[in-house]
């Protein structure tokens, strides 16, 4: 029961009523009680699955998780009988976006606290119960957020980097999504008073595109990146940047910056790098597979068009269009589709080895813009991950526990005593199959029902 709730309910009371005030708060605490057993236990540590288990949750937190035989079921409790089935915590997407697409079409002029809303009961729907936002929000974002952490949401917990820095002549941010509200920075004197800004907002982290988008553009220059991350670490903010060539991430990992927002990919990373990374703590917060994915899956139509889980999520409009034989033959005809491809294999091997190597990784997807779908491209991530060589069980971990270390959410990323019940129950073991995470009977937030399969 909520603090709040409970001092409500004491302050109408006289003192011969005391009795009664007592009964009607314990009655209020009882009904906040919910009882899961019978499942099996995959709680997002790393440990070994748990048969048999079950788990007490009051008022949106743990207060007890362990095997059926030792259950005490408390007095009033709803009890949900999960026997046969697979709990494990909620994902962590450290890469997404929020309020910007409207099916198949960018629409960064309709961005408001409801598309974001929109696009957090989305994520919700699929298990993603938690993400953070990179860097093309308008301040409606804030809002979204701080309701949230006052309260327990109904949809996923939403981080943000509120508005990413973009270099001059660069890619990224209103440069690359028109419309968005963007710092530009043209030099390092620019650098200081944009950092000042975000960090005024209280922002999660602080984001920049350091890129060239196949020689497109021109990529930032590394004393802009080197000031970004010594201004941002100043105002006690951590950064993020968004990488493609092995070069850009050795240099901004000896700066120290936090984390990267995407895989090197334009070649094997190297001893060099991954020293860099450890020694600095530099996170590889995002691998994005399912975002190289997209850029060329789209030549033909993809299974997964067919695919209920992923239906489910999408409009009618949406379909039509990935079956469109324009819409295919447009992607057929990008000069670069093979480039693409060749992406995904070095980021796939670059995954692995970065993982072998001892850096720290989680997972994102930098879902949120056209083709790349919020809540199925997770899922689509921990395939690739799976396949790049990582154990379904690494890529859980990645997907849990540590997206919450990254965002030093201390109370959420796995299932134990005293944290968040930010929860998935399905009906296959994804342990055996990655792809098993699609069997989603239910999504907990807070201990709330968000998404059942029998209601979506």
């Amino acid at each position: 029961m909520h603090r709040t709730h409970s001092n409500r309910l004491f302050a109408g009371c006289r003192a011969a009523a005391l009795v009664l005030c007592l009964a009607l708060a314990a009655a209020s605490s009882q009904a906040e009680v919910r009882v899961l057993r019978g499942f099996t236990l995959i709680d997002g540590s790393g440990a070994a699955a748990a048969p048999n288990s079950a788990m007490i949750v009051d008022a949106g937190r743990i207060t007890w998780v362990g095997g059926v035989s030792q259950l005490k079921v408390p007095a009033g409790a709803e009890v949900v009988d999960l026997t046969g089935r697979f709990v494990m915590p909620g994902m962590i997407d450290l890469h997404g976006h929020l309020g910007l697409t409207s099916g198949m079409m960018l629409d960064t002029k309709s961005y408001s606290r409801q598309t974001v809303e929109h696009d957090l009961k989305t994520y919700a729907s699929y298990g993603v119960t938690t993400m953070l936002s990179l860097g093309l929000d308008s301040d409606a974002i804030f809002g979204v957020r701080e309701q949230q952490r006052t309260s327990r949401p109904a949809m996923a917990r939403v981080y943000t980097a509120g508005q990413g820095f973009v270099y001059k002549e660069g890619i990224g941010g209103g440069i690359s999504f028109p419309g968005v509200t963007t710092p530009i920075l043209g030099t390092v004197a620019d650098v200081e008073p944009a950092v000042a800004e975000q960090a005024r907002k209280h922002v999660d982290v602080i984001k920049f595109w350091t890129d060239d988008n196949l020689g497109k553009a021109k990529r930032m220059p590394f004393d802009i990146g080197k000031a970004i991350v010594d201004s941002a670490h100043r105002h006690g903010v951590r950064v993020v940047a968004h990488v493609y060539y092995l070069e850009d991430a050795k240099r901004l990992s000896d700066f120290g910056i936090d984390g990267l927002a995407h895989i090197v990919r334009d070649q094997p990373v190297d001893r060099e790098l991954i020293d860099s990374m450890k020694r600095h703590h530099t996170w590889q917060i995002a691998s994005t597979l399912s975002r190289e994915v997209s850029l060329f899956i789209y030549a033909k139509t993809p299974d997964f068009v067919s695919d209920p889980f992923f239906t489910r999520g999408v409009s009618a409009d949406v379909i039509q269009t990935l079956n469109s034989p324009a819409y295919q033959q447009k992607t057929a005809s990008d000069p670069n589709l093979e480039k693409y491809r060749q992406a995904l294999a070095m980021g796939k091997r670059n995954l692995k080895a970065l993982a072998d190597g001892g850096v720290r990784y989680g997972m994102g997807t930098d879902t949120g813009v056209p083709g790349r779908f919020q809540g199925y491209f997770e899922h689509l991530e921990l395939q690739e991950m799976v396949d790049a060589g990582l154990t379904p069980m690494q890529a859980i971990v990645a997907a849990t526990k540590s997206g919450a270390e990254f965002l030093k959410a201390a109370d959420l990323g796995t299932l134990q005593r005293g944290k968040w019940a930010d929860l998935i129950v399905l009906e296959k073991n994804p342990l055996d199959d990655i792809k098993n995470t699609h069997t989603i009977q239910a999504v907990y937030i807070a201990g709330n029902t968000v998404y059942t399969k029998e209601r979506p």
